[in-house]
């Protein structure tokens, strides 16, 4: 069992590594994606809507195929390693979901907090950026940290484009030694562990952004 331990781990430091940049990735886009779905500005809106739709709407295992197969066959000649395939597929996939979540937070905040900021000749940047942002992204932190739960558990679909991430080690000491179920066991073990890090760290975020607010809040 000792010996399995060296290579697994290798593979999932590939996986670590895509989920940190997928996630970077994904944030960015959930951001970009919620502030032009919500733009008054309709060109804007139509290509968020566009992004969002085709991401969710069709499989991130045919999304990963073509980003790594199709582009760079003509007339696209754009050739990506396996590893910005991954980064670049999980994180616009899962951005498109984040996208709608953050939507969403930006609406629940409370009508009489737009009205304030408008009493205070507050700008609409300076609204956004200073008193609703980061009360929505309080309230999206609780989905966000199952997205990005979900962007480590999807990691496994990178080892079908040739990365040899976590599910792509453990498949091929499976095939070396027999050893199916230590294996295996083993594997969902690291991600239980990983998804335990996300689940943390994200708690750890969430009562900061809350003990920010009360401060806020009392002075």
């Amino acid at each position: 069992m000792i010996e399995l331990l060296p290579l697994l781990l290798q593979g999932a430091w590939i996986t670590v590594k895509v989920t940190l940049f997928g996630a970077l990735l994904a944030i960015a886009c959930a951001l970009i994606g919620a502030l032009a779905r919500l733009s008054p500005l309709a060109p804007l809106r139509w290509i968020a809507i566009t992004y969002i739709e085709v991401f969710r709407g069709s499989s991130l295992l045919v999304q990963l195929f073509w980003l790594y197969f199709v582009l760079p066959m003509p007339p696209f000649n754009i050739e990506l390693s396996a590893f910005a395939v991954a980064v670049v597929g999980l994180g616009l996939n899962i951005g498109a979901y984040g996208a709608e979540v953050l939507r969403g937070a930006i609406r629940s905040v409370h009508q009489g907090q737009h009205e304030a900021c408008q009493a205070l000749n507050m700008t609409a940047a300076t609204r956004m950026r200073r008193i609703i942002l980061p009360q929505a992204l309080l309230a999206a932190i609780p989905p966000g940290t199952n997205l990005l739960i979900e962007l480590l558990k999807n990691t496994s679909l990178v080892s079908l484009i040739t990365l040899s991430d976590l599910a792509f080690r453990a498949r091929q000491l499976d095939q070396a030694t027999l050893m199916t179920m230590e294996i295996f066991g083993l594997a969902l073990l690291i991600y239980f562990v990983l998804a335990q890090a996300i689940n943390f760290g994200m708690r750890q975020l969430e009562r900061r952004l809350a003990r920010g607010r009360m401060r806020g809040g009392l002075s």
